[in-house]
């Protein structure tokens, strides 16, 4: 009875208990809640952050497909068409292709940055090249940074050769950490190092590309008296025998009618020396470029282009200005089509394209950037008297401008970038898939 009592009354209490049990609030229960929560919103941002990967990924490779279809349509274009034949188009909405004052190394390039140098009119950056009956492809630099990984670009020749090596290095360097680039000057070697892509494009320094006594890269004066050993290149090339890809020039120190030739070393006691004319001259110093190529040159990998004469506008009496004019002052291009003034040498041009010609039919391709043409118009694109230079102006040429207007150079932004958009455009075409 006693048990009976002692069981019920245990029976009362759980009761209670569990009665006062259902008004306090379940921990546990929250907790679990609270965590499945987060859980859920976590799996939901991971699912969202996934589709808009899949959905990038998606759009980048469409993108890809398009830039392939892109690249080939326009390398069949371009096999197609003379990129070197057209006009140029006022365009300031899409050129020029860099601002002046973002080329990080625009102080090196010996003052060829016009408009930093004080000239105010600048409508010249703002011109486009367009061929007739086709598109030149618009210079990406991503994409030729790409096309340079683990490569090495070289202009080879003069300080035209080296005004278009600026060009490319603005157009480039824009697209490239601070920290990751860096212009070298080393003798006749100025290395532009892309590490992030394990890359240079440089500039080697030889007027003559065979040896001369004009090869220090400043102290050479292109009014004296000119000495050339014409079979002699060794020396240089050594400093570009590894390059993937290599621009050459020359043309600018060829204006005189003859030269020094010399057989034997410089320091040689029995060095021989002959005056000979310039033409034939020329022709001795392509030959030995020439051999050298065909000896040395890997033909399945390099590339390899000669840059035409760049034509000068030192002489305005040629399109009606005064005697003694040049480009000084000059604002506009030339709009006539074909029209031609320099004082270019059509058979110098005519010599290259023999050898070149010749080195075809030995299995070596060289392609020729035909820029004079295109060039010849731009009597306004010239660093006329904003260009650096080396020694103080008297009293006489500063009253008189165009006593010292450069009209051989290029300001950059200008010319030169168009140069570097029609090496674009064969490097992409040479490299596409047929």
């Amino acid at each position: 009875m006693v048990e009976q009592l002692l069981f019920d009354h245990n029976i009362k209490v759980e009761a209670r208990a569990m009665s006062n049990d259902k008004h306090k609030p379940n921990l546990i229960s929250g907790s679990t809640l609270t965590i499945r929560g987060k859980f859920n919103s976590l799996a939901t941002l991971l699912t969202t952050i996934l589709l808009l990967l899949v959905a990038s990924f998606t759009i980048e490779s469409r993108r890809w497909v398009d830039d392939q279809k892109t690249q080939k349509s326009r390398a069949k274009s371009i096999s197609n068409c003379n990129l070197f034949s057209g006009k140029w188009v006022y365009d300031n909405k899409s050129y020029p292709l860099y601002k002046e004052n973002h080329c990080s190394f625009v102080s090196l390039f010996n003052g060829v940055a016009c408009e930093k140098s004080g000239r105010m009119d600048i409508k010249y950056q703002h011109w486009r090249w367009q061929p007739n009956g086709c598109e030149l492809p618009r210079f990406n630099a991503i994409a030729m940074l790409e096309r340079l990984r683990g490569k090495r670009l070289v202009f080879v020749g003069d300080s035209l050769i080296r005004n278009q090596w600026a060009s490319m290095v603005c157009l480039l360097e824009s697209s490239i950490s601070p920290a990751l680039k860096s212009v070298t000057p080393n003798g006749s070697l100025t290395n532009f190092k892309i590490n992030e892509y394990n890359a240079s494009v440089d500039h080697y320094w030889a007027p003559y590309l065979v040896e001369s006594i004009s090869d220090h890269p400043v102290h050479h004066h292109f009014s004296d008296e000119q000495v050339l050993r014409a079979n002699a290149i060794e020396s240089h090339a050594r400093h570009w025998t590894n390059a993937d890809i290599l621009v050459f020039n020359s043309y600018m120190w060829w204006r005189r009618p003859k030269f020094k030739v010399l057989w034997g070393s410089f320091d040689s006691p029995n060095r021989i020396y002959k005056e000979v004319e310039k033409l034939r001259t020329f022709e001795m110093v392509l030959t030995t470029w020439s051999d050298w190529l065909e000896i040395h040159v890997n033909r399945s990998k390099t590339q390899i282009y000669f840059l035409s004469m760049s034509p000068t506008h030192e002489r305005g009496e040629r399109w009606g200005k005064g005697k003694g004019e040049n480009c000084y002052n000059e604002t506009e291009p030339f709009t006539e089509e074909g029209h031609h003034e320099s004082e270019t040498e059509p058979k110098m041009m005519r010599m290259v394209e023999a050898a070149i010609n010749m080195m075809a039919r030995r299995g070596l391709k060289v392609q020729t950037l035909n820029i004079t043409q295109l060039s010849e118009y731009r009597k306004d694109a010239h660093t006329s008297i904003y260009r650096r230079l080396w020694g103080r102006l008297s009293r006489e040429q500063l009253a008189n401008p165009i006593s010292y207007a450069d009209c051989v150079h290029w300001c950059i932004p200008g010319v030169p970038d168009v140069w570097n958009e029609l090496l674009y455009a064969y490097i992409f075409q040479q490299s596409s898939p047929k």
